[in-house]
């Protein structure tokens, strides 16, 4: 069905590459206005003009914000709002998962803060901020989403859930919904440069029933129906899109699992 996101505009974090870029050129060929928002404004140049070049009739931009700087992420939905004239889907999508990363007594705190700062304010600015505009729309059909042994990663992203529930509740009366998107090992760069041997990348392997990595483009569809309209009576849900990993987790468990690591890429 094409056109889902005709007269929408979106505004994508971490768009410069794998499930950011994805999600762009999915919700641009759907109709969508994208401001593509990433720290290394290279990547979010490149992205924008790819996006431009194949779907000339919606605009796409490129815009350098650090979600870990409140004042950036504020800076980035005013240009969403200047450009398009209203936002209808934040699709809070940039993460990190650092190297140093590591258990309960090894973890520096830098890291922590770090992690903290980018996968749990960054998605926190994000919603505060495209709550704000989205209460400005003409109209009630807004959208928002939000958003992985690594203790600071995990950690964030447990918060992004109960943030996002949270946040889901308080404003489901004023039509904006808030969606956790969970994703299993992708094929992403992130993930792969993390996953640098084939040891390592078997080691994950044998705990997916699918037997395989996910395509990035594959959580960008995921991305996609939670800003359509299509998904317009779920709210406050965690939206896992992860190969069967949360299944295998239960099953080996024998008893209801919390939800894995939203995963090893930077999801939301």
């Amino acid at each position: 069905m094409p056109g889902r996101l005709r007269y929408k505009s979106a505004l994508i974090t971490g768009a410069g590459s794998g499930i950011g870029l994805e999600s762009s050129i999915l919700f641009a060929q759907e109709g969508a206005n994208v401001l593509l928002v990433d720290v290394n404004i290279e990547n979010a140049e490149k992205a924008a003009k790819l996006v431009s070049e194949r779907f000339p009739n919606v605009k796409a931009i490129a815009w350098k914000a650090d979600v870990s700087k409140e004042n950036e992420v504020e800076a980035a939905v005013k240009k969403a709002v200047e450009e398009f004239g209203r936002l209808d889907v934040v699709f809070n999508n940039a993460g990190i998962m650092h190297p140093a990363d590591d258990h309960a007594l090894n973890t520096e705190e830098r890291i922590w803060d770090l992690t903290m700062n980018i996968n749990l304010k960054g998605v926190w600015w994000g919603c505060k901020y495209a709550i704000q505009a989205m209460r400005e729309n003409p109209t009630d059909t807004r959208e928002g989403f939000a958003s992985t042994p690594q203790l600071a990663y995990t950690a964030s992203k447990g918060a992004v859930l109960a943030m996002t529930r949270e946040l889901a509740m308080v404003h489901a009366r004023e039509g904006i919904r808030l969606n956790s998107l969970c994703p299993g090992p992708l094929k992403t760069p992130l993930l792969m440069d993390f996953l640098n041997t084939d040891e390592k990348k078997q080691r994950r392997l044998v705990h997916l029933p699918m037997g395989r990595f996910g395509e990035a483009v594959e959580l960008a569809q995921a991305a996609l129906f939670l800003a359509s309209d299509e998904s317009s009576y779920i709210t406050g849900t965690d939206f896992k899109v992860d190969g069967g990993l949360s299944s295998a987790y239960v099953t080996a468990l024998g008893e209801p699992a919390l939800p894995p690591p939203t995963s090893l890429v930077n999801a939301a």
